[in-house]
């Protein structure tokens, strides 16, 4: 059964960083897309990042384009998020996903079949 434990979640001024991390466990994730989301109260989920753990290509949402970085390690089995400038509507509780695909390019929270319990990053201005 596959697992995704977020953390590094928190509070940060506006113009910060922070780095979340995805530890996932219960499959060789070789052919696996990993991906990040994020949610605010009463919208939908928004894709911010997905990594291809084969060959690390990476695929950014238009709002987190030139400011997050998406990365994995394979001896930790861990998906990165390194976020900065943030501002603050990046606030939002943020979601480590993960699909069996190939595929680059998934950016529909149906397109992943697991999912992480979430952690809260808060921005102040």
């Amino acid at each position: 059964q596959v697992q995704l434990v977020e953390s590094g979640g928190g509070l940060v001024q506006a113009g910060g960083s922070l780095r979340l991390s995805c530890a996932a466990s219960g499959r060789t994730f070789s052919s696996y897309i990993m991906g990040w989301f994020r949610q605010v109260p009463g919208k939908e989920r928004e894709f911010v990042a997905a990594i291809r753990w084969s060959d690390s290509s990476t695929d950014y949402g238009d709002s987190v384009k030139g400011r997050f970085i998406i990365s994995r390690t394979n001896a930790k089995n861990t998906v990165y998020l390194q976020m900065n400038s943030l501002k603050p509507e990046d606030t939002a509780v943020y979601y480590c996903a993960a699909d069996y695909s190939s595929r680059i390019g998934l950016r529909r929270d149906q397109d992943y079949h697991y999912w992480g319990q979430g952690t809260q990053v808060t921005v102040s201005s």
